[in-house]
């Protein structure tokens, strides 16, 4: 069964391109993201949960007979997580369970000799594609197409799969250039984000709850609009800044020295968009408690009194919030409640996520704080929840923009797969 989007559009899954073309000793160009959080000095791959997901797609497409050529890429040339993927193909091989080769060329004539050679079952790994520096440039899926990049390497390949979604929200050549000239499909990862996403449009999945939390002010506010423009939250429950915006939008006080700090973000110019949204009746709460502190003390202090600096919000703000996650049929979670890295502000975060996760909701969590959460409580593999793999590409989506990634594989779905 292909993914379906949002706008009706249809994605071809591993199962449908097997049916069509047959993947049994194909060679087939794999994209993932395996972009891994890097410990600077030493180069160890601090993270690597995307390696592990990842590896699912990968041994699949090598059981059943695929040759298989992964590519991803890791950092921004300058950075310092701007490596090379040897260690990267060190744990996809620990993790699939059969050698993985790893080379260190993406285009060049050691590369395409490493494909050419490759027998099926096998799986090689293509160094960082960012050392290719068409791989920096955002363009078209059709200039793409025509990249040197794609021209090098896509005459050695049967079919393109992507299952990259974090990287979906970009629109380079690894991404968007290959689909306009193989046969293509999602990946096991992709699908599943896919799958899960979907059901933020089924009108069976209500109520729907949103708890909107973190630092990222801007990008949250975009996503509350879309949600209201589209009618698709039935409770918006905030957290962190977002919620300090609101409150403050609302009229009421959040102490000086919250309202200075607010400023200094550059947030409070987004006053009047949070205002406008709450006159059309945006269904959103905001906090009535926080945790504080007040020359490093940690106090609980009520809205309307509010002394010290905000890092958390307070208990009676959890329970409020526990309650309306009960009646919930799908929960979205993304940005922490607090300060999580403090040790002392992470109880607003933990006890939210436990609230959705002994609902009876299906649950989609996004953002690496509340993922490494999930991962304390040992809650990853619980049949109603969705870790998602995405950052910006989930916010943009959730933002309600088309990805790049998403569109090129639809436009190849109509050039290829012309009866889904």
């Amino acid at each position: 069964m292909p993914c379906i989007l949002r706008n009706g559009q249809k994605i071809p899954t591993i199962d449908d391109l097997d049916e069509r073309y047959g993947i049994k000793g194909a060679k087939i160009l794999l994209r993932i993201d395996i972009n891994s959080p890097i410990e600077p000095e030493t180069g160890k791959i601090l993270d690597d949960s995307r390696i592990r997901a990842h590896s699912v797609t990968v041994r699949e497409l090598a059981e059943r007979g695929a040759a298989v050529v992964i590519m991803s890429h890791q950092g921004r040339p300058g950075g310092d997580d701007f490596v090379s993927l040897g260690e990267h193909a060190k744990l996809l091989e620990k993790y699939v369970g059969v050698p993985v080769k790893f080379i260190d060329d993406v285009i060049g004539p050691a590369a395409r000799k490493e494909i050419k050679d490759l027998r099926p079952g096998e799986i090689l790994l293509l160094d960082n594609t960012r050392l290719v520096s068409e791989e920096i440039i955002e363009a078209t899926p059709e200039k793409h197409a025509k990249s040197i990049f794609v021209q090098r390497l896509a005459p050695l390949f049967n079919y393109y799969i992507n299952d990259a979604f974090a990287t979906a929200h970009r629109s380079q050549p690894s991404i968007v250039g290959f689909p306009l000239v193989l046969p293509s499909a999602a990946g096991r990862v992709m699908e599943k984000e896919l799958s899960a996403l979907a059901k933020l449009y089924r009108r069976e999945e209500r109520p729907r709850v949103f708890v909107l939390g973190g630092g990222k002010v801007h990008d949250t506010l975009r996503i509350l609009e879309h949600l209201h423009a589209n009618q698709i939250a039935d409770r918006i429950l905030l957290t962190g800044l977002i919620a300090e915006l609101f409150i403050v939008a609302k009229g009421l006080d959040i102490g000086e020295k919250n309202r200075r700090i607010l400023e200094t973000k550059g947030i409070l110019p987004l006053i009047p968009r949070a205002r406008r949204l709450l006159l059309r009746g945006l269904p959103v709460e905001t906090p009535i408690d926080f945790k504080t502190l007040v020359d490093n003390e940690v106090r609980v202090e009520s809205l309307g009194n509010i002394q010290g600096i905000i890092r958390d919000i307070g208990p009676q703000t959890i329970r409020v919030y526990t309650e309306f996650m009960k009646e919930a049929r799908l929960i979205v979670m993304r940005g922490p409640a607090g300060v999580i890295e403090d040790p002392r502000f992470r109880e607003g975060s933990l006890e939210l996520v436990k609230a959705a996760l002994s609902s009876n909701a299906y649950v989609i969590v996004g953002g690496g704080h509340l993922n490494a959460i999930i991962a304390e409580l040992g809650a990853q593999n619980r049949p109603n929840l969705h870790v998602s793999t995405g950052g910006g590409a989930l916010l943009l989506f959730l933002a309600g923009e088309d990805l790049p990634g998403l569109v090129a594989l639809s436009m190849s779905a109509k050039k290829f797969f012309p009866e889904l």
